[in-house]
């Protein structure tokens, strides 16, 4: 561990929760915005969001209609950072959920892989979700036209003949990555393109090659 590495442990211990909480969210917001495929769900941070923002709504209602001056500016300053909450939560659950609607069986398989870990692919309410979308959709395609093929062709999920019927998001498209530690060497599966990533450095990359660290926490996506 180098000097940088120590004072970045000593900032972010000074930073209050909130402020943390808040940055953690932006960067799941511009992540999974930029990402081609759905990412990890955030639990814990979401929670604690979430939490947040349920008792500075309690608090907004408690306090309307006093006709202090100053609780009053409070009031308003309590507000704008609500809603500063509320709209990257918004638009990172609107980012999740055409994801979902885009890719739902491969996601759906993606989500039953991870449910071994401690942290599953997507949240109980984005899952039951899925399953309602998809039962519906399933229902509307056999009565619409799935009921008149035969019995080997009805199936939205099949893979035979080496050609899968389950639609996947592009994992080779470029992203921007900036690299948090020296990650090392990083081929680029298909080519012979290999690049030295170390702190601090920025690079447009395909997605697929850089997928595990941003994963791990080595690099962001911005």
């Amino acid at each position: 561990m180098d000097i940088d590495d120590l004072l970045a442990e000593v900032a972010i211990d000074s930073t209050p929760r909130e402020t943390r909480d808040l940055q953690e969210l932006t960067r799941c917001w511009v992540a999974e915005r930029v990402a081609p495929e759905i990412l990890q769900w955030p639990g814990e941070t979401m929670d604690r969001v979430l939490e947040r923002v349920r008792r500075q709504i309690e608090l907004v209602e408690d306090q309307t209609g006093n006709m202090d001056p100053k609780t009053n500016f409070k009031l308003i300053v309590i507000q704008t950072e609500l809603e500063r909450f509320k709209f990257l939560v918004r638009s990172f659950l609107r980012a999740r959920l055409k994801k979902i609607d885009t890719h739902p069986l491969h996601i759906l398989n993606q989500h039953n892989a991870s449910l071994a870990s401690p942290r599953p692919l997507l949240s109980p309410s984005e899952h039951q979700y899925l399953t309602s979308h998809q039962a519906l959709l399933s229902s509307h395609y056999s009565a619409s036209f799935l009921s008149q093929f035969p019995a080997s062709l009805q199936r939205l999920d099949d893979t035979t003949g080496g050609i899968s019927m389950v639609d996947k998001p592009d994992e080779d498209r470029a992203v921007f990555v900036r690299c948090l530690r020296d990650v090392g060497e990083v081929w680029v599966e298909g080519t012979d393109r290999r690049f030295e990533m170390k702190r601090g450095d920025v690079w447009v990359v395909r997605w697929s090659a850089v997928r595990g660290w941003v994963g791990s926490g080595d690099c962001e996506l911005i």
